[in-house]
This record gives C-alpha cells, sequence and structure tokens, in this order.
C-alpha cells in the first residue's frame, strides 16, 4: 500500500469515527515484513519470511475512550470499525486523563534520520551470512558444538492520523546476525554468543568476526570457579551495563510514577547518580534503532537528558500519565494499535565516563567483572536488586578466571550513588551504556 493510500484510508476511519458520534479519534496503522534464515552445522535450518499490517482505531467519547483493530484491510472489512468503537466508548469507564495531544505540542515537520536501508538482502545472502558466521566460530580450535547462526532483515512502518489535525509516517529498517556455540565437552562445556543489529546491513560487523567472538566469549568461561561470598566492586559488561539504565527508564515511567510505583517517585530534582553522570534519551539519533520523527500522539519529540549532572531532570512522559501528574508530555508516547499509548524511551543512554576499562578495574584487589545476567530479582518499588551471574573473578586489577552461580545483590538507590561508567560506550542496542563499575555490591557464591 502506497504511503497515500495508507493516509487516506486512516482519514476515512477518523471521519467515520467523528460521524458515528465521536468527540475525536486518531487511528494508526503499522506494517512490517521480517526475512531470516538460520543454520546449524552447515545445513539450512529455516528460512522464513513473514508480512503483515495492522490498523488501530482509537475513539473518543467526553472522558471515555476506546479502541479497536483488524489485519484485514479490505474496505468492507473496515467499514463497521468507527461504529463499533463508538459504541465500545458510550460503555468504557471514564478516564479524566485520556484525550489527543494538545495541538500546539503536534510535530510539524520531521527531521531526516536515516533510518531506512532501501537494499532488502536476498535469501542466499542471508543464508551465506548466517553460513560464515558460524562456520568462522567452529572453526576455533576448542569449539564443540553450535546452537547455530542467523542473519535476519527487516521494514516496518507507522502511519498516525488524528482527527484534529496531525498525518504523519516514517519506516525504517534492522539487520542482525548472532551465533550461538558451545565449547568443551561432557560436564565441562560453556556457552555463550555474539549478536549484532542495525538499521543498515553495511553497517554490521563482518559475519565471520561475529563467529569469532562467540568462539572466543564461550571458550573463556571453561572451567569456571565458585566465588566466596562478600562485598566487592562489581563491573559490568557493555553487553549488561545497559540493564541499569533500563532499571532506570522504568523507575522513570511517568504511568509508574504517577500510580506511585516507583523507588524514585519523590527523588526529582534530586542528586541519584554522581556529579558528572548524565543519561540521554535521543529520538533523533541518525540510524538510532528507536529513533522516529514523532511520538505515539503525534507529539514533537527531542533529546531530553534524564539525568544531568547526576541529578534527575525528567520523567518518561506520554499525554495521560502527563495529565495525572500535571505536568506537560515529554513526547515518549509509544503504542501498538490495540490500545492507548504509553511512556517509552528511545535511544537511551549513559554517556560515557573518562577512565578507560582497563583503568576502571586497576585497583580492585577482589572484584566481579559481569558478563551474563539471569532472573528478573528487581523490585521497581522498593529499588532491591538481586540477579543471578556469571562472568570473571578480578584480582589485583587483572581479570583472572571464570565464575559462574553467583548472585549479586544491592539497592538500585545505593548502586546508581556509587558507580562510575568508563568511556567505551559503543552504540550497539536501543538502550545503550559502557562498562560500569558499582561499588560495594553483595557477591553470594560458596
Amino acid at each position: 500500500m502506497s504511503s497515500g493510500d495508507t493516509l487516506a484510508l486512516l482519514q476515512r476511519l477518523v471521519q467515520g469515527a467523528r460521524a458515528a458520534g465521536a468527540d475525536a479519534a486518531d487511528a494508526i496503522l503499522v506494517e512490517g515484513v521480517s526475512v531470516g534464515a538460520s543454520m546449524r552445522f552447515g545445513k539450512l535450518e529455516e528460512l522464513e519470511r513473514s508480512e503483515g499490517q495492522d490498523v488501530g482505531l482509537r475513539v473518543f467519547i467526553g472522558q471515555r475512550q476506546a479502541s479497536v483493530s483488524a489485519t484485514d484491510l479490505k474496505p468492507e472489512s473496515l467499514e463497521s470499525l468507527p461504529a463499533r468503537a463508538v459504541a465500545m466508548a458510550r460503555h468504557a469507564p471514564e478516564d479524566s486523563y485520556c484525550g489527543l495531544a494538545p495541538q500546539d505540542r503536534l510535530a510539524r515537520s520531521f527531521p531526516s534520520l536515516d533510518l531506512e536501508d532501501s537494499e532488502e538482502p536476498s535469501s542466499e545472502a542471508l543464508i551465506a551470512a548466517a553460513r560464515d558466521c558460524e562456520a568462522a566460530a567452529l572453526a576455533v580450535q576448542g569449539i564443540t558444538n553450535s546452537e547455530g547462526g542467523s542473519a535476519s532483515w527487516g521494514r516496518s512502518g507507522v502511519t498516525l492520523v488524528t482527527s484534529h489535525g496531525f498525518a504523519g509516517a516514517y519506516a525504517g529498517t534492522s539487520a542482525s546476525i548472532s551465533c550461538s556455540v558451545v565449547a568443551g565437552e561432557g560436564t565441562g562445556m560453556e556457552r555463550d554468543y555474539e549478536y549484532a543489529q542495525a538499521r543498515f546491513t553495511r553497517d554490521l560487523d563482518a559475519p565471520e568476526t561475529i563467529g569469532r567472538q562467540a568462539a572466543e566469549k564461550a571458550l573463556a568461561r571453561l572451567h569456571p570457579r565458585k566465588a566466596k561470598s562478600q562485598p566487592v566492586p562489581v563491573v559490568y559488561d557493555p553487553r549488561v551495563s545497559a540493564s541499569l539504565v533500563g532499571h532506570l527508564a522504568g523507575a522513570t515511567n511517568g504511568a509508574s510514577v504517577a500510580r506511585g510505583t516507583s523507588f524514585l517517585k519523590a527523588k526529582m530534582g534530586q542528586r541519584i547518580f554522581p556529579a558528572g553522570l548524565s543519561i540521554i534519551d535521543d529520538p533523533h539519533r541518525k540510524r538510532g534503532l528507536r529513533s522516529k520523527p514523532f511520538d505515539g500522539e503525534g507529539v514533537a519529540n527531542a533529546r531530553t537528558a534524564i539525568v544531568e549532572d547526576g541529578v534527575l531532570r525528567s520523567w518518561f512522559l506520554d499525554c495521560a500519565s502527563a495529565r495525572q501528574l500535571g505536568l506537560s508530555t515529554t513526547g515518549h508516547a509509544a503504542r501498538g494499535t490495540s490500545g492507548p499509548p504509553g511512556p517509552s524511551p528511545t535511544n537511551l543512554y549513559m554517556a560515557a565516563g573518562a577512565v578507560t576499562p582497563a583503568e576502571l578495574m586497576a585497583d580492585i584487589s577482589q572484584g566481579f567483572y559481569v558478563t551474563e545476567l539471569i532472573g528478573m530479582g528487581v523490585n521497581g518499588v522498593t529499588g532491591d536488586y538481586s540477579r543471578g551471574a556469571s562472568g570473571f573473578w578480578i584480582e589485583n586489577g587483572q581479570i583472572a578466571y571464570p565464575v559462574n552461580e553467583v548472585t549479586i545483590a544491592g539497592t538500585l538507590q545505593e548502586m546508581f550513588l556509587h558507580l562510575t561508567p568508563a568511556n567505551d560506550l559503543v552504540f550497539r542496542y536501543g538502550t545503550n551504556a559502557p562498562t560500569i563499575r558499582v561499588e560495594g555490591m553483595i557477591v553470594a557464591g560458596s
């Protein structure tokens, strides 16, 4: 469906909702295509392609709202959507915070974010990438088994129309390569992986590089030891350090703050991280994995400092949570087709620090370097933190030997205040952070 046809379809739905008795309405269409291939021991295990379109209509009658969605976009199938949505809204409970975004906050121009790769890889290219990735891993001595290599590509598009004058659309692509292998034999086997994702296929590391890195990581985990229970500095590898930023995102989500279920609910304007530390959300990052030119309500979005110089400066707000808190939306609404928006980050990251990872660890006589986290033992209401982990023991500032089956524990309030970022920030995921050192955590082992 062309962009013009999509806009016309959504405008008809919105007009139909108004004609059926809605005071206001918005309509959204999400479309996507994905292709992928996976290989194991050089043989094709899976080759798949999927395509889909999903449309959603949200209507308002006074302080009541309702949403309906459909995947069949034939005119005769969509004809009844407005009347159904209006009928549902008449019986919905009142919500004093619902409604369209204020008109003066709507995006009127859309920045060019370079999100869409015009070249869709062929099935043969995806198969070759998956095969080369796994082959490079299997070629490393000591690798004894494989969970496979995979390569994928996808394109998604979003179009939004509202009854009060907004119409906008954007699209983006995503490419990925991954490999997971096993090192060792018998009861001494260890598994690890490597994964890369980017908007453009040409921005990915070579498949062979990803395969070798997966193999090297698996080999490094062989012959793990137990760690003694003790308080020590814990260093988070960039592969897992972003999880700490993710916990901050959950605690600064406006919906959680409005419900009173965040351990940071009373901390706005207070220091929650060390001085000099910043955490930024940037929806306009070129080729960012979560970049978008406007939010899920059509609101103009922009770079936002969530934490600045260690001080909490902003929540993640959509219009509903902002109204509940007596504030203005920050342009962080995200949504699907079957319900109302909710606040969510885009390209969220902790700014890089001033020291290298080696310098970060240099004065640690005994410590723990985390490369993998297990479980979800984080309480967003109290900030209590306890997660299973594996990685490497640090002795005299150096990685000494692999460690597994330990638990690391603390409180996010104390962890945030006593952490130090390294200077190795790389944008690889939607949420990113450099290597992070956290003081005084409890490592529970043998």
